[in-house]
């Protein structure tokens, strides 16, 4: 490990940040004058970029029909570049009143699951499939359309009609714009309102920006360039995300306005039709938070939108602590299996994760007629995840309870009426291997999910994580006891998981694939128990082809994926997929690149699990360093860079482990001959750029680096970041020996960074980038910067994905491979 430099000096380093910044400007416009046209990477590359993406799917509740769409993959740069309003954690395009950059599938068509028969719908062409949601039967559905000036209702039925609802612009940007009623015979929307033109800007700002404290606490936080910062943001927020809540008869295609215009961040009707929950958000509103810590009203309405009982006001929540939670209720929702009784979590804590009690949260429940005090139903020593899932017959409720120390999950089957609780099981999170999978669920007559059930048992799917990788399976747990039946498990040589039922609990419908072979759905029918080996399938299954989709990218199948076992020096187990070029030769280096994401785990028996399965269909979109295969080199994915400890101080050895991952990686990438180790190349992107910039500055492993969307000087996040919630000011050292800025001048190693110019994430504000740019650069090292206009923490545009593609493969080729690109 290179030679850290004192602390002092680091401290002086972050005293001069803001001298750096400001100088940075200039020198970004002078490293873009290298290369100031947009560049696209060689054509053999460009065919995979440009290939078709494989069918989005929705499956009906029912299981014999699925919906089947074209994803479009790459909006254009011009799209990205397009009038958009950053308003309270949302980027809105104001031309359909939508998400801005946000897109649907094209060419929409209907499959019967059992026949393979598909149904085209009669969509315009230039219109794109957003969403679908089904009625419980799964006879009927309606469609969120997306057209050019806004979002449009569609309804249609199995046999393969369909309609729009005239004059009705829908609005999503506050969630689901479109539910089946409980009747399962109408909708209730969320439309546009008739508001008036757009307001106009002022000529001249209201005021200046103030922001005042008075002895506030640290809080979680987010990234000001989506938040509100204006008056007249304000005014922008209150007309796009107004929508009035109606009810639409498909069949007749009328609409009855049930709620004036407001900004509802829910509406849902009780499970008996008889009340609706609504959740209004009530100003003003803060430019510290994003909407959804914004102050709202929860009411009770009766289906004509009367006001039946106020449920909660809750305050704007703009002081939630570290990793905490806010006061008050939140996960407010029905019994699925009650008429109308509401059940909700609150804090017992203060929302204060470190705050000393003996339980986090209650379980609360209120009846009608909703204007009396609430009942507290059950306590959880740790914080409760949500108000759970509920079996289909009696008062039983399933909840999670996470304890954030040890990183652990306690699953309990709660009694609701004799307030009798009892522990089902508790696992860490972390192990893979131990995983029992999650519930499956069905949809009631209502509209209402409960758990899936055979009796007393209760149908788990989880990705069956082993040493050889993942292996799908379908599962009958016992409810509340340890006996378990396997019905399904993916053969060894593919990689295959559950879907859904398909009519019946005899027959479900599987997505198939191999390395070699394009995902395709197919009908399985469960059979016979036979004698199996621990852990494989008790169930004969039969099954035969639904879809026959073709494969878009042929050239990949010529990649070769292997996985690979190793030991950290410390005796921690680890593991990569090594993917290796087409027409690679065995026994031959070639130059390489190790891409990797870091990790938290508690111990080292879970960090060392395998994760994922050579057995996938390769697959490759966006700027992915898996393109680097297709010019020659060998890969290192899933790298694992664990970093092992208790939650309160992992990052306290965060560097020293990063580099003994990183050295065992590449040493076993050399043992088995397929590494030259002077040409090895280290890639991340986000906290992996994070790890990119340290392995540089700390190590001399590799030739080279790519570091995108990267956080460079963790002291930019005062109060915390990932897992770590101690704050700056309690672990100064341990920030600032994290955070690559202050140590640039040790950078000896050529890296390209690159990040969107718009990014959004709280932690890696694109300015980090031009100050770590700048560090490299004035302390003399080798470094290259590129910022893409209009995009966010990941990059979506056609142009800007063609273009980081050119630029990694210019990159490594000039300081990997040793031959420039030409």
């Amino acid at each position: 490990m290179k030679n850290n430099v004192h602390i002092r000096a680091a401290i002086t380093l972050l005293s001069l940040t803001l001298i750096l910044f400001t100088a940075c400007e200039p020198a970004v416009e002078e490293a873009f004058e290298l290369e100031s046209q947009w560049q696209s990477p060689p054509e053999d590359i460009l065919q995979v970029v440009n290939a078709p993406g494989l069918p989005w799917m929705w499956m009906a509740p029912s299981g014999d029909h699925m919906l089947l769409g074209d994803p479009i993959l790459y909006p254009s740069l011009a799209e990205m570049a397009a009038p958009m309003h950053m308003l309270a954690g949302i980027r809105v395009n104001p031309m359909v009143n939508g998400t801005h950059g946000r897109h649907g599938a094209h060419a929409p068509r209907l499959l019967e699951v059992k026949t393979g028969t598909e149904t085209a719908l009669d969509i315009p062409d230039n219109a794109e499939l957003y969403s679908v949601t089904w009625t419980a039967d799964g006879q009927r559905f309606a469609l969120t359309v997306i057209h050019e000036d806004h979002y449009g209702l569609w309804v249609g039925s199995v046999d393969g009609k369909v309609k729009k609802i005239p004059g009705l612009a829908l609005n999503p940007l506050l969630g689901s714009p479109v539910r089946w009623t409980p009747d399962q015979q109408h909708l209730l929307v969320r439309s546009i309102p008739d508001r008036g033109l757009v307001p106009t800007p002022p000529s001249v700002p209201a005021g200046p920006k103030i922001v005042e404290s008075d002895g506030a606490t640290a809080r979680s936080t987010y990234e000001a360039r989506n938040l509100l910062r204006t008056a007249y943001d304000d005014v922008l927020f209150d007309y796009y995300m107004a929508s009035e809540l109606a009810i639409i008869d498909p069949k007749s295609s009328k609409s009855s306005i049930i709620g004036e215009a407001a900004h509802y961040a829910t509406a849902e009707f009780s499970p008996d039709g008889s009340y609706l929950l609504v959740e209004r958000l009530v100003g003003p509103w803060s430019h510290e938070v994003a909407w959804w810590r914004f102050a709202s009203e929860v009411e009770i309405w009766n289906p004509s939108g009367n006001l039946v009982a106020s449920i909660a006001s809750l305050p704007l929540a703009d002081a939630v602590p570290i990793h905490g939670v806010p006061t008050g209720p939140r996960s407010i929702d029905w019994r699925a299996t009650a008429p109308h009784t509401l059940f909700w979590v609150e804090a017992l804590d203060g929302g204060n994760p470190v705050a000393e009690v003996s339980h986090r949260d209650r379980l609360m429940r209120l009846e009608v007629p909703f204007d009396g005090d609430a009942e507290e139903v059950f306590r959880t020593e740790h914080r409760m995840r949500s108000a759970g899932a509920w079996t289909a017959a009696g008062s039983t409720v399933m909840l999670t309870e996470r304890e954030r120390i040890r990183r652990w999950r306690y699953v309990w089957l709660l009694d609701v009426e004799s307030g009798v609780a009892e522990l089902w099981y508790d696992r860490d999170e972390g192990d893979r291997y131990g995983n029992p999978g999650s519930p499956l669920y069905r949809m009631l007559e209502n509209g209402q999910w409960v758990l899936r059930q055979k009796e007393d048992m209760v149908y788990f799917r989880g990705s069956g994580a082993s040493p050889q990788g993942d292996r799908p399976f379908l599962d009958l747990r016992q409810l509340g006891g340890e006996k378990t039946e396997r019905l399904f498990r993916c053969d060894p040589e593919r990689y295959e998981n559950f879907t859904a039922f398909a009519g019946d609990e005899g027959h479900f419908v599987f997505r198939s694939e191999s390395a070699d072979d394009v995902p395709n759905y197919y009908l399985a029918t469960i059979g016979e128990e036979i004698e199996a080996e621990a852990g494989e399938a008790t169930r004969s299954i039969t099954y035969e082809p639904v879809t026959r989709f073709n494969d878009p990218s042929p050239k990949l199948r010529e990649i070769e994926k292997r996985l690979v076992t190793y030991e950290r020096e410390d005796g921690v187990p680890l593991s990569f997929q090594l993917l290796l070029p087409p027409g690679y030769q065995e026994g031959t280096a070639v130059p390489t690149v190790l891409y990797a994401y870091p990790l938290e785990y508690s111990g080292a028996a879970t960090a060392g699990q395998v994760s994922g399965s050579t057995r996938r269909f390769m697959r490759i979109w966006g700027p992915s360093h898996l393109y680097f295969l297709l010019q020659g080199y060998a890969v290192l994915d899933r790298t694992a860079m664990p970093m092992i400890g208790d939650p309160e101080t992992t990052y306290d050895t965060f560097v020293p482990q990063l580099v003994a991952d990183a050295e065992a990686a590449v040493a076993k990438a050399v043992e088995i001959g397929v590494a030259d180790p002077e040409r090895i190349g280290i890639m991340g992107h986000s906290h992996g750029g994070l790890m990119v910039a340290n392995l540089l500055a700390h190590s001399d492993l590799f030739s080279a680096g790519i570091a995108r969307s990267g956080s460079y000087n963790k002291t930019t996040q005062p109060f915390g970041f990932q897992s770590e919630r101690r704050s700056l000011f309690e672990a100064r050292v341990v920030y600032i020996q994290l955070s690559p800025t202050f140590f640039a001048d040790q950078v000896n190693e050529p890296i390209l960074i690159i990040h969107g110019a718009m990014d959004s994430n709280p932690g890696t504000l694109t300015f980090q980038s031009e100050v770590f740019f700048e560090a490299v650069r004035g302390s003399g090292g080798t470094a290259r910067m590129v910022l893409l206009p209009h995009e966010d923490h990941g990059y979506r545009a056609r142009e800007s994905v063609e273009h980081v593609l050119w630029e990694q493969l210019q990159w490594f080729d000039k300081y990997v491979k040793g031959t420039e690109a030409q």
